[in-house]
């Protein structure tokens, strides 16, 4: 099914970055994307990026198809969902009467997407999206809010912390209905870590990067999908 060099675009988890035992990010050489393409013996160009949205991808993406030739076949894996779906916390901390909205709406995360798609195709490349890896609300929330935000604010305007998991889930949700629409094959590495029990055991600190053992899982899922999508194409 693949040529032998694919691209990946996405955020901080396509890039591999972890949270270490020092609480810093860093990004770490064993990533699910380095790992698959070493093991499927594909080339790799990542550009992935720390905070990338799908706007944001969007313009990464732009500017790469302005320097590849039309005639080159790629595969391009799409991973993106985990930060347009994320509001400003210190916002709502501050005011939690006012309308919030995310860094990208339902809305125009689905348009936004689907124009994506349509431009990676007509440069000949063949996307595969990638649903979201789970979070951990709980430990998310006490992440995000340990540096002093107000958090019974929050949690008055979320409702319930686990609103958290599934309003993240809504955006996963979004990519298996994108990839219908545009008939483009979907990697559900979600699935499989939902699969396992304690899934959480796959994350990090701040419960929503999956640490060295959660890439070596997604690892495992993509080398499956390849060899699956491989098969049905013999």
């Amino acid at each position: 099914m693949y040529g032998q060099e694919v691209c990946l675009f996405g955020d901080s988890i396509a890039r591999g970055i972890i949270l270490d035992a020092q609480g810093s990010y860093k990004p770490i050489k064993e990533c699910f994307a380095s790992l698959a393409a070493s093991e499927l013996g594909f080339g790799l160009i990542n550009k992935a990026r720390f905070g990338c949205t799908i706007t944001k991808g969007r313009e990464i993406i732009e500017h790469f198809l302005s320097r590849v030739d039309s005639e080159t076949r790629r595969l391009a894996f799409l991973e993106f969902g985990g930060n347009d779906c994320d509001f400003r916390w210190d916002q709502i901390s501050a005011d939690p009467h006012a309308e919030h909205v995310p860094a990208t709406t339902p809305e125009r995360f689905f348009r936004m997407y689907s124009e994506v798609i349509q431009e990676l195709k007509n440069k000949g490349f063949r996307p595969v999206l990638m649903t979201l890896p789970p979070l951990d609300a709980e430990r998310y929330f006490a992440w995000f809010t340990r540096t002093g935000l107000d958090q019974k604010a929050i949690l008055g305007w979320l409702g319930d912390v686990q609103f958290i998991y599934r309003w993240h889930e809504s955006y996963s949700s979004a990519i298996w209905e994108i990839g219908e629409t545009h008939h483009v094959p979907v990697a559900d590495i979600r699935k499989a870590i939902l699969e396992e029990r304690n899934y959480s055991r796959f994350l990090c600190k701040d419960g929503i990067h999956p640490n060295a053992e959660g890439h070596q899982l997604i690892k495992s899922e993509i080398i499956k999908f390849a060899k699956e999508h491989q098969a049905d194409k013999a």
